[in-house]
């Protein structure tokens, strides 16, 4: 892959880094994710979980997005996120990053066409979301199985598109003999490659530093590799700075949400957009302000533009001028927004 070197490899073809602008390093474009269904007790939940998109529902969507079943799919939404990412574009976005891997049925033409249409520089991902999302059959793969199918994705391309990084890699918690070997066979196929990686931890505060532990000692690189969602993963501030120095890519990737509620883990109170900022902060003032990224992880239905949610455009119209009256540099968010994902996505 020495023609990738210093390149970053979109689903249209090779392209410079200094070509992709301002990122979003962890989003979905096309996606289901029905192993999320999270039933509730009580009539009302039982009322709603089917209910149509109306103003009236759309307070209980907010509080329960993974109880109300059509809000479990991005299918069917092609019109709908194309005009969110010409909106994006003219908001000053460039590029997208879709982690949209097997177990949350990935649409790859659909990729290459949304990119065709709209200008915007997708890259898509590779890989094996968590194990409970997984067919029988593919949860009996081997290592080496696994590292096929990435090796492949990324050197000849599936549905005629090849993917520019793995991920995102799941991982549950604890995590699973499945989910080991996942992340042993993108470690071993990174080493090959040298491409970029993106990890979904589990839900604990220990999953980050046990996740690099396994990746590391297979072979892979903390310094290409993003630990994502870290804004519902880690909240101590002597943990995460202790985790900083394993030298990963910090990824605060749920901006947008605003609901204290966490309904895949009720032990979770969900931080706000401004604690997330602070908590950036933070990490700005220990010196890793090339370390970190950001992005929404918009994978449901309600996060869309349409359905009243925030969108994609979220982060450039919102966090960014928030981020600048918290004070935090113009040369700082250039980093955050455009540099240090066009670091990581160039294969090294």
């Amino acid at each position: 892959m020495s023609n990738l070197t210093g390149k970053v490899q979109t689903v249209l073809g090779i392209k410079e880094p200094s070509d992709l602008g301002v990122i979003l390093p962890h989003e979905h474009l096309a996606i289901q994710v029905p192993s999320f269904y999270t039933p509730q007790k009580g009539k009302l939940s039982e009322k709603l979980q089917n209910a149509p998109f109306e103003m009236q529902h759309l307070g209980w969507i907010r509080q329960n997005p993974y109880t109300h079943i059509p809000n479990l799919t991005l299918e069917g939404e092609y019109e709908t996120i194309k005009e969110e990412l010409f909106f994006f574009k003219e908001n000053g976005g460039s590029t997208i990053v879709e982690n949209t891997v097997i177990g949350i049925f990935p649409d790859i033409p659909c990729l290459k066409r949304l990119s065709k249409d709209t200008g915007i520089n997708i890259i898509c991902g590779t890989g094996f979301y968590v194990g409970a999302s997984q067919t029988e059959s593919v949860q009996r793969y081997t290592e080496e199985q696994m590292a096929d199918v990435i090796r492949a994705d990324i050197t000849e391309g599936r549905q005629g598109v090849k993917s520019g990084m793995i991920g995102e890699i799941g991982t549950s918690w604890p995590i699973t003999e499945f989910e080991k070997l996942s992340l042993r066979s993108s470690a071993s196929v990174q080493t090959e490659l040298r491409c970029p990686v993106i990890i979904h931890p589990g839900r604990s505060p220990a999953a980050p530093s046990e996740i690099m532990r396994i990746f590391l000692e297979a072979g892979g690189k903390a310094g290409k590799t993003v630990m994502s969602h870290l804004d519902r993963t880690i909240f101590d501030v002597d943990t995460l700075l202790e985790y900083a120095q394993v030298g990963t890519y910090l990824e605060y990737d749920l901006f947008g949400i605003e609901v204290s509620h966490y309904q895949l883990n009720d032990a979770v109170d969900m931080p706000s957009d401004a604690q997330r900022i602070n908590a950036i902060k933070t990490l700005l003032h220990e010196g890793y302000e090339d370390r970190v990224v950001v992005s929404h992880d918009i994978h449901t239905k309600h996060r869309l533009m349409k359905y009243g949610g925030h969108g994609y455009s979220h982060i450039l119209l919102n966090i960014v001028p928030k981020m600048l009256d918290r004070g935090i540099t113009q040369d700082q968010v250039d980093k955050i927004i455009k540099h240090n994902p066009q670091t990581w996505l160039q294969f090294y």
